[in-house]
């Protein structure tokens, strides 16, 4: 066997998760096979060390790459058979439902209401009192007869949530926060309720075109490709939360099969007719009712009301906006 190997996450090849002494035997035997392992992993043996294609997992060594004492060996670029989107999505899905220890984070869009339609697992949704992601997801949650948590976020605790995220995430701007006091809960839910994974439909804005700038942009190839690109700093963001749980989010839209399906779609057909992420939602419409499947919704930091409370908080501290709230601390 591999001496000390450790393994966060998990693999698969081929469609199919391998057990740890199965990683074991390969690493063994064949090590050269890592190149075609799929999944979302950090992985160390014999000084080392390697991660999935696009980095989902945290670890020490950069995102699809092999390293072995210090140097790079090659590459984590899994190929497995080009599938349409339909079918990438529901395969993506399937690898991450697992048995047990998963739940979905569900805000009421399309990309977390696909996921949750496919997995059928736990799903919880946070925000604040009133706010219009616990409507949308509690609406989509009895129409797609799910089970829902709710989480209430009382607003005296956002700084708390703040001063936690702000210790580590990678970027300290008023977005970036925003953004991860929100999972912060979600987080803490997760942890608290003993699940370690937490399904989210991160990567679809940026892979479909699901940003309203989009809609007025005259350079929509080079844009998508820039925000897919920022996806690695984002995913170190939310993981970097998550791990102050002893949880990480799962995100079946950054699988192999599912990127590169939606490459293969032309930039011009994602956004059509003023319709945003049209692919991704022709796909869901299939799954469910056009009223969750086309329906509208804010960022999550909006959505749950927690960059609202945030300037409130702001204001009260006596800065101009969160932006230099963030930055003082």
């Amino acid at each position: 066997m591999a001496t000390g190997m450790m393994l966060k996450g998990w693999v698969e090849v081929d469609g199919r998760r391998l057990s740890e002494i199965e990683v074991e035997e390969i690493l063994k035997e064949n090590p050269g096979s890592i190149s075609s392992f799929g999944g979302e992993f950090s992985l160390s043996w014999d000084g080392c060390a390697a991660r999935d294609r696009f980095g989902v997992i945290p670890g020490d060594c950069p995102a699809g790459s092999i390293i072995c004492d210090g140097e790079v060996v090659g590459a984590v670029d899994p190929q497995p058979p080009a599938e349409d989107l339909e079918l990438a999505i529901e395969t993506a899905v399937h690898l991450r439902r697992g048995q047990e220890g998963v739940a979905v984070a569900l805000s009421g869009g399309v990309d977390s209401a696909l996921v949750a339609a496919l997995a059928r697992r736990k799903c919880v949704v946070v925000g604040v009192e009133g706010s219009s992601d616990l409507k949308r997801a509690k609406t989509a949650a009895e129409v797609l007869d799910l089970s829902l948590e709710m989480v209430i976020i009382d607003p005296r605790r956002i700084e708390e949530a703040l001063t936690g995220v702000l210790a580590v995430i990678p970027r300290t701007n008023a977005v970036d926060a925003s953004i991860a006091a929100t999972l912060y809960f979600v987080a803490e839910w997760g942890g608290d309720q003993g699940y370690e994974r937490i399904l989210a439909g991160q990567g679809a804005d940026e892979l479909f075109g699901g940003y309203a700038r989009y809609l007025e942009t005259e350079t929509l190839c080079s844009d998508l490709e820039r925000d897919f690109r920022g996806l690695a700093v984002q995913a170190a963001r939310d993981q970097a939360v998550a791990g102050l749980f002893g949880a990480y989010f799962s995100l079946p839209y950054l699988d192999v099969r599912v990127v590169r399906a939606a490459m293969a779609i032309p930039p011009e057909e994602k956004i059509k007719d003023g319709i945003r992420k049209r692919p991704l939602r022709e796909v869901a419409a299939r799954k469910m009712p056009n009223e969750v499947a086309y329906r509208e919704k804010k960022a999550m930091q909006y959505g749950s009301g927690v960059m609202r409370e945030m300037k409130k908080l702001a204001r009260k501290r006596g800065y101009r906006g969160v932006q230099e709230w963030v930055k003082s601390d």
